[in-house]
């Protein structure tokens, strides 16, 4: 099954392996430089916008499933 998701920039992004794409978006939501920079707060809007989509379609995944 072909899943496409579109990102804050309006950008489609194919999901193939959803639990990896999880496991990703989870790691780069929180990801911070040390000192931070200007754009850190715009990136982690961008990963938690897309760890919320992802973890919305898992849901529909399990919903779907008859669990």
């Amino acid at each position: 099954m072909k899943t496409i998701l579109r990102d804050l920039n309006g950008f489609e992004i194919e999901v193939t392996d959803l639990d990896g794409a999880l496991e990703q978006t989870e790691l780069m939501k929180e990801f911070r430089h040390d000192p931070p920079k200007v754009l850190d707060e715009q990136r982690k809007l961008y990963w938690l916008d897309l760890y919320n989509k992802l973890l919305e379609l898992k849901g529909k995944q399990y919903e779907q499933s008859g669990r």
